[in-house]
């Protein structure tokens, strides 16, 4: 049997001892004041994608908007938030990163640590509010049966969470040993398992669990949960802090990730007419968006409808190398073939573009487009 690392061996430290780069408040972007350089082309991109919105809109189909953390980190939830309130954006997707530092926006108002100094120490990720409040969201929210971004967006706007009480954890656990229990019930059951084998390593009390956010309005998951606009998170297992706490669990991970790729589906099977902005994310948008197109394409073709008719945005700091719409796909031997964010988005079909650009200034842009 392979062994294993044991979490309860590491300390987490307070997150208040931390040193962080980036403050809300100064580095916040103000998209009705800040000035930020764009080229002739990519603002030619901007008002070409600013009219498909439009017309999405108008024709009910998805808009939907995938982001890398970057985007929280540049402090760009005043204007993913202003693009939301204006009915431009049907659905956000982000990864496990972009879901953590918009939470510690919320929380203390900073967020980015000296990763290259907190690894020497061993203490990078290994902050306990992050760790513990996040995890403990997550292990709720599954029992609750939420999503990944809706656990969390609740858990800011509501200034905390409720705890179940073990006897109500031990019926949903019995619920599911019952032999026609149904799958709903199974699962909920072992969700409740799971949060009761986490709230034993917490000092909390059943009820709820006050945890103010005083900065709540830097948060783009608070403000999509109170409008029911989709958040959705695609994390990886591994690639975030809250991995390396003592109470991370895999199985809530699961079930609210789960659960949010089929929301993230079922947005992407509106697609048609729709538009989907990929910014900044190498990896998590094209891999998620492939397979929730195929698998909309498969269920509306068993109804004789097609997915055909939609664009594709991709905005990432890369400087473009290879034309994919004039040349189509780079031979192997071409580093352009390796670019995941392009080769994916450039083999599903309808029409992509890709700007290279700062998302500050091609976002900010958009939205005053659309305003």
């Amino acid at each position: 049997m392979n062994r294993l690392f044991d979490r309860n061996s590491v300390c987490p430290r307070p997150l208040a001892e931390r040193r962080n780069k980036i403050d809300f408040a100064r580095d916040r972007i103000d998209p009705d004041t800040c000035e930020l350089h764009l080229t002739d082309s990519a603002r030619e991109t901007v008002r070409q994608v600013a009219c498909e919105i439009r017309a999405a809109r108008a024709c009910g189909a998805s808009v939907v908007m995938a982001f890398g953390a970057h985007a929280i980190k540049n402090g760009l939830a005043p204007v993913l938030i202003g693009l939301m309130r204006g009915g431009w954006i049907t659905h956000f997707a982000t990864n496990g990163a972009g879901v953590i530092h918009d939470w510690e926006f919320a929380f203390q108002g900073f967020t980015g640590e000296d990763v290259q100094r907190y690894v020497v120490e061993g203490q990078f990720g290994l902050w306990q509010e992050t760790g513990l409040y996040l995890n403990l969201a997550l292990a709720v929210g599954a029992y609750e049966g939420r999503g990944y971004g809706e656990s969390i967006g609740a858990f800011v706007a509501n200034d905390g969470l409720k705890i179940p009480f073990p006897s109500d954890l031990d019926a949903a656990i019995a619920a599911g040993a019952a032999t026609d229990a149904d799958d709903e019930t199974l699962a909920r059951a072992a969700a409740a398992a799971d949060l009761k084998a986490i709230t034993r390593h917490i000092p909390a009390r059943p009820g709820f669990l006050q945890v103010p956010h005083p900065f709540k309005e830097y948060g783009l998951q608070a403000a999509a949960y109170l409008s029911g606009t989709p958040l959705t998170a695609h994390p990886m297992f591994g690639h975030d802090i809250i991995y390396t706490h003592p109470l991370n669990r895999g199985a809530p991970i699961g079930r609210t990730a789960d659960r949010d790729f089929l929301n993230f589906v079922d947005a992407v099977s509106r697609i048609e007419k729709g538009v989907y902005l990929s910014v900044g994310s190498a990896v998590m948008s094209p891999m998620i968006f492939e397979k929730a197109l195929s698998m909309s394409r498969n269920a509306a073709r068993q109804r004789g409808r097609a997915i055909e008719h939609f664009a594709i945005h991709v905005v990432d700091l890369a400087a473009a190398t290879w034309d994919w719409t004039r040349d189509g796909e780079p031979p192997q031997d071409n580093p352009a073939y390796y670019l995941r964010f392009c080769k994916t988005f450039s083999r599903m079909g309808g029409r992509m573009t890709y700007t290279s650009a700062d998302n500050r200034a091609f976002l900010v842009a958009l939205y005053r487009e659309l305003a």
